[in-house]
């Protein structure tokens, strides 16, 4: 039987799932996992083939939300940062009985440009699959930097994200060209929009791979979420902010009586 990597951290009375974004590991969230855990039981996940969950291959959105589910707390508020974030919104679609809440960080439901829908370029996630079996550690250094870049720390933040991948097993190849695929077709707008629970987004005003257009253009297509825009973040706001992160955190769970 596959492992999956589940960590727990704190005996909080309220469990928050962490969930990371491609190519990194749940060491991401060292940054902020000591001031959330006086506030949440937290539970910091190695998605499928990513950090210490090598055992598992590549896989689709739907099989990776449904591995990640098998493990998972009941009535848990779920919390996933880009690539992570759609992974908890799988699992809210499909669960949403069991599940308290929902906060997305820097994610959107399409990663893809599409017409007026602002994101990244389709041919340019293409490009990124192509170039990892070029040269595998350049390609993931520069998608690394493209996640801080605008920021006043950008350069202490991406040496915090390279040390997360260098420090815990690297996903394969084939791990983390399903993890672009899935950024450059998956789309849960329509999906998302029906969805009945508490549910933040949270973005980086400065992020230049989730433009910040798509929170003015949920916030009039889903007027039953909350938004919230890090003036002076990119896209890890939790490492360059972390005290600011925690803040909205916890404010969104005490506003929903959680």
């Amino acid at each position: 039987m596959n492992q999956l990597f589940w960590q727990r951290i704190g005996d909080a009375p309220r469990d928050l799932v962490m969930l990371h974004g491609w190519g990194l590991n749940a060491e991401a969230w060292r940054s902020v996992e000591t001031r959330l855990a006086s506030h949440f039981r937290l539970h910091l996940v190695d998605l499928p083939g990513y950090g210490r969950s090598q055992a598992y291959s590549a896989m689709s959105l739907a099989d990776m939300a449904e591995i990640v589910w098998q493990q998972a707390p009941a009535n848990a508020l779920w919390l996933g940062w880009s690539l992570g974030g759609l992974v908890a919104s799988r699992i809210a679609l499909d669960h949403p009985a069991h599940v308290a809440g929902l906060i997305t960080v820097a994610s959107s439901p399409r990663f893809s440009a599409d017409g007026d829908w602002p994101g990244i370029k389709p041919e340019v996630l293409s490009a990124f699959e192509h170039q990892l079996s070029a040269d595998f550690q350049k390609t993931v250094e520069r998608f690394l930097a493209l996640q801080t870049l605008g920021t006043d720390s950008a350069r202490q933040d991406a040496r915090v994200l390279k040390s997360v991948i260098l420090n815990q097993p690297m996903p394969t190849v084939e791990v983390l060209n399903a993890g672009l695929e899935i950024l450059r077709t998956d789309d849960l707008r329509e999906e998302l929009s029906q969805l009945q629970l508490p549910f933040l987004r949270l973005y980086g005003y400065l992020d230049g791979l989730v433009p910040r257009k798509i929170a003015s253009q949920l916030d009039k297509a889903w007027p039953h979420t909350h938004s919230v825009m890090m003036r002076n973040a990119a896209h890890a706001p939790f490492i360059s902010h972390p005290e600011e992160f925690v803040d909205v955190l916890t404010n969104f769970a005490s506003d929903i009586g959680w």
